[in-house]
């Protein structure tokens, strides 16, 4: 997409914001061409990487340490790979649009390049920053290579209309345009930065620089960030083509920590250190040389053709990441990262499976504590997974306690995890509160004291759950989708009536036998 064309060569401004990499970005050879110097910029933004002491978890206002420490991780390689090519970041904090708008001023820029982003918070950033461009005579390029398909595109083919099926999005997109030409897997140099003016420069961020300390966390997430780590792992998992192949989501071990049975490439494509565009060809190069494999939903492809989806819904949709108007677990907390199961049983235990807490909370911590978090991507699933939108079969419940025992037998994952229970009997692993005082005192785990009660009995909340959602999916059809408030209201009042009667109900046969 371009807004306007400059003219003659002259300076350039390269806006890193995702897309963290040299290979396969439209944008930054477009900032090379014809230039005589290239600013490839990377604005710190305070609300999202320096500490907020207020926040219940060590990070910033937007985003919690571990991501953080990736994005720093990401931005050093990055460094490394421009500088190779001879040039190198150029950092400088504050606000990002007033940044770019200063520096297109300070430095004299002909051309504004960046990554297209669909984003509402870059949206609007966006258009503030393109307006002065446009103003300014400058040329602003921002192409769409952050997903497959350009979700513009995708909702113009669907008459102006979100397509709200996995299936739907399919027929629409077909083959991406640029599919049978190889995208480019690097460059061989880049102009020089020039003159920096008077802008204030600082250092590549450290998690120590933005002020965090060694001390503020016991672990740290075990993926580290950047380019080259991301085309490494991507190599690293397309080496085994039989795995490739045979791949198939949902199944897959979500308790092997050690080894995830997935390829861990979310938080690469999350911040662009990996191009979605590059592993589509290396996947479709793979699948050509193997006699069969697995198809979409359920491929390693599906996968990235799941990601284009939700970034299409969320992009033709107003209000995507609320309900109205449209210490969860250890390993996210500590790691930043949950195998896809995890975070499936996770969000169900929490929304229509037993807690029946709005999935908007539960989105809310993913956001601050995953590395791989992406707003689309989350807001979707927590919706899919609640079975709020685009999934409607609520009475399908992942157990916590079968769902461990199918996949972890030993439970190794929750001694690694909850070391509280690292001595517990493995017959007891997943219902410590099972165990006889005698196991509980041998194990040093007493539970109500060492380790909480349940908070729910799963068969009791799960049956409470289905009748909710029973009646709540009856009152939207007899409404035909058309629910108000006061509705929502009287069904509200209604179930909460009705779970109080149970419950007297129950602790009076409780006491019969008592």
């Amino acid at each position: 997409m371009v807004s306007r064309i400059g003219s003659g060569p002259g300076s350039s401004l390269m806006w890193f914001r995702k897309g963290l990499r040299i290979h396969d970005n439209p944008a930054l050879e477009h900032a090379a061409r014809d230039s005589v110097s290239v600013y490839p910029l990377f604005v710190v933004d305070p609300h999202y990487m320096e500490p907020d002491p207020g926040e219940y978890s060590t990070g910033s206002r937007r985003a919690g340490l571990n991501r953080i420490r990736f994005l720093c991780e990401s931005l050093r390689d990055l460094d490394e790979g421009l500088r190779r090519v001879g040039s190198g970041l150029v950092v400088v904090k504050g606000e990002p649009g007033e940044v770019v708008i200063r520096c297109l001023k300070e430095w004299n820029i002909q051309k504004l390049c960046f990554e297209h982003d669909t984003d509402p918070y870059y949206q609007a950033m966006d258009a503030r920053v393109k307006k002065y461009a446009s103003s300014a005579g400058i040329e602003v390029f921002f192409p769409v290579s952050h997903t497959l398909f350009n979700p513009e595109d995708i909702i113009r083919k669907n008459g102006g209309k979100v397509p709200l099926t996995y299936q739907s999005f399919l027929k629409l997109a077909g083959e991406p345009s640029w599919a049978s030409t190889p995208v480019s897997t690097g460059i061989s140099s880049l102009p020089p930065v020039g003159s920096l003016g008077d802008i204030k420069i600082s250092n590549l961020p450290t998690i120590e620089e933005l002020g965090y300390t060694d001390d503020v966390q016991d672990q740290f997430s075990p993926f580290k960030g950047g380019e080259t780590e991301a085309l490494k792992r991507l190599k690293k998992s397309l080496d085994d083509k039989e795995w490739v192949a045979n791949f198939e989501k949902p199944k897959g071990d979500p308790s092997a920590f050690l080894k995830p049975a997935t390829t861990v490439l979310s938080p690469y494509l999350k911040f662009g250190c990996l191009s979605s565009r590059y592993f589509y060809q290396c996947l479709q190069e793979v699948y050509k040389n193997t006699k069969r494999h697995t198809s979409p939903p359920v491929s390693l492809l599906g996968q990235l053709l799941w990601r284009d989806f939700f970034y299409t819904v969320a992009f033709g949709t107003p209000n995507f990441d609320q309900m109205r108007g449209n210490k969860i677990c250890k390993q996210l907390r500590k790691w930043g990262w949950m195998h896809h199961l995890a975070r499936h049983c996770v969000a169900c235990f929490l929304t229509r499976g037993d807690l029946f807490v709005h999935w908007e909370k539960g989105r809310d911590v993913f956001e601050r504590l995953l590395i791989d978090h992406d707003w689309a991507l989350n807001n979707g699933n927590w919706m899919w997974l609640s079975c709020s939108s685009f999934f409607y079969e609520y009475h399908r419940i992942y157990s916590p306690i079968s769902f461990g025992k199918k996949y972890d037998p030993d439970g190794n994952f929750i001694r690694r995890f909850l070391p509280v229970l690292k001595d517990m009997p493995k017959e007891y692993i997943y219902e410590p509160w099972t165990a006889p005082k005698s196991i509980q005192v041998k194990a040093n785990c007493i539970i109500g004291e060492d380790y909480p009660k349940p908070v729910v009995m799963h068969d009791v909340a799960s049956k409470d759950c289905k009748r909710r959602l029973a009646e709540a999916y009856a009152l939207n059809k007899k409404l035909n989708g058309v629910v108000s408030e006061e509705d929502l209201r009287d069904l509200k009042r209604k179930l909460d009536e009705e779970q109080i009667t149970e419950n007297q109900g129950r602790k009076l046969k409780q006491k019969t036998l008592d």
